[in-house]
This record gives structure tokens, C-alpha cells and sequence, in this order.
């Protein structure tokens, strides 16, 4: 089984919308099988918390679920994971402060350069959630591009 976790400051925005994203790709692609998915905080100032409003109502209209419980990122991640995708430079840090894994770390737009980014932007205080969808659902496209590529799937 190949595992993914998304990683950004409170795990209630960004990286449980890529998560949801990622999943929903996945299950389209009739891969639900081979790769799974999960998403983790650097903080833990929301843990157990569902994600924020404005994911869900992001998502719902699209048809992609979201089942997720926020909770923080730890050393076992690093160790439990195929990859883990950090949204933004901050989460970068937060993650390379642990012991090094067998994971690769990556942000999640270094696999859609095109889109000439290089972070997600958190929009817990600026409510851009619709952008934060486009650059969420380009970069785990071009994620599961990536995984399919190197993985033979």
C-alpha cells in the first residue's frame, strides 16, 4: 500500500482538503486499493476537530467527501508514509525539525510547477478557499500523475 499525508499548520483547511481531493482522485482512478491517504497538523490547537466550514462547503458541491478528525503531525509519520506533502515553507520547517524518515518530503506545488507557486496559501484568516481548491486539486492531480509514474500504476 502506498500512504500520502498532507501536512499543513492546523490540519483543518489546507491539508485536509488535499486529502479529501487526493482520495477523491484516487477512487476515480480505481486505485483505492494500492494508495491511501491521511492528513496531519504541525500544531495542535484543533485536534479532533472536524475540518473548517468552508472546506466542506468547497467540496460538497463537488461530490467529495471529507472524513476527517485534525490531529498533529509526529516522528512515526515520517516513517509510516510514502510521501508527505507540506503546503507552505512554514510546515517545510516544522517537519524537518524531526528526526529524518523514510518518507519523501516534498511541497505539494514543487509537483505542479507550472503553476508558478511554491506554497499553498493558508486561508484560515483570508478565506480564499476557492483558490486554495484550484491549487489543492492541480497539485494532487499532478501528485497522482507523479506516484502512477514512478510506482507503475
Amino acid at each position: 500500500m502506498i500512504r500520502v499525508l498532507f501536512v499543513c499548520l492546523g490540519n483543518i483547511c489546507r491539508s485536509p482538503m488535499a486529502e479529501a481531493v487526493f482520495k477523491h482522485k484516487v477512487e476515480c482512478a480505481g486505485l483505492s486499493n494500492r494508495i491511501e491517504a491521511d492528513s496531519a497538523g504541525t500544531s495542535g490547537w484543533h485536534i479532533g476537530s472536524q475540518p473548517h466550514p468552508r472546506v466542506m462547503g468547497t467540496l460538497k458541491p463537488l461530490g467529495i467527501p471529507v472524513n476527517h478528525r485534525a490531529r498533529q503531525f509526529v516522528q512515526a509519520d515520517l516513517n509510516e508514509f510514502d510521501y508527505v506533502l507540506v503546503m507552505d515553507d512554514e510546515n517545510w520547517v516544522d517537519v524537518a525539525q524531526f528526526r529524518a524518515g523514510t518518507s519523501t518530503v516534498s511541497r505539494l506545488l514543487e509537483y505542479a510547477p507550472h503553476l508558478g507557486m511554491r506554497e499553498v496559501p493558508d486561508p484560515y484568516l483570508t478565506d480564499r478557499f476557492e483558490e486554495v481548491y484550484y491549487l489543492v486539486d492541480e497539485g494532487t492531480r499532478c501528485l497522482l500523475d507523479a506516484i502512477r509514474a514512478e510506482r507503475g500504476l
